[in-house]
């Protein structure tokens, strides 16, 4: 890696990510007021999609104006389904009223990875994976909230694939990396492209 690579999130699943790809990379977390700025967002119309692009945007562009020169990398992840944007779940109660919404439906995950250099965006990409669950018992969701709880409170979607969460789902359609929050072959492709990696 020639460059300097800040990630700006506190997500400790992309920063392993990128280091087990290969990359040297510093995590310094985008203090921004998300709620805020998604339902200004949402007020005007924006799209899912919009709203993950614009949020990984302004989590890299502030970080960036601190860091001149250097490559800073900005994430978000939005849940769609059918149109509706879903939030991480504040209490266990908003955890299991999402999962029965979900339950035997398929909604799509969003995840938007914009790089700033100094005050000009250089790549931006928004992977999409659509994820269909399984019909869901209250008395599966009750257990399954109570268990996991202190990990799913993290997650939109109240689940991770990389735990007991993969028992949720009947099919899984997209990239995995973008399922974890992180479009990482697309990164990774620009990278090298730029010859900041060697292939």
């Amino acid at each position: 890696m020639t460059s300097r690579l800040i990630l700006a999130s506190a997500s400790e699943i992309r920063a392993t990510l990128l280091r087990n790809a290969g990359l040297d990379v510093e995590t310094r977390p985008a203090r921004i007021d998300e709620e805020a700025i998604r339902a200004a967002l949402e007020a005007e119309g924006a799209s899912p999609r919009d709203l993950a692009d614009a949020l990984a945007e302004m989590k890299a562009r502030k970080i960036a104006e601190k860091h001149p020169g250097v490559l800073v990398l900005g994430c978000d992840q939005v849940l769609d389904f059918g149109g509706r944007v879903f939030s991480k779940p504040e209490t266990p109660d908003d955890a299991k009223a999402q999962l029965r919404e979900l339950s035997g439906k398929t909604h799509r995950l969003l995840s938007a990875a914009v790089v700033f250099r100094d005050g000009a965006p250089l790549w931006r990409h928004v992977g999409t994976a659509r994820l269909t669950m399984h019909d869901l018992s209250e008395t599966y969701i009750e257990d399954y909230v109570s268990r996991n709880w202190d990990s799913i409170r993290h997650s939109v979607g109240c689940y991770k694939l990389e735990e007991e969460g993969v028992r949720l789902f009947a099919r899984i359609e997209g990239d995995h990396f973008t399922i974890l929050g992180l479009p990482l072959m697309e990164f990774l492709g620009w990278l090298a492209m730029r010859g900041e990696i060697a292939r």
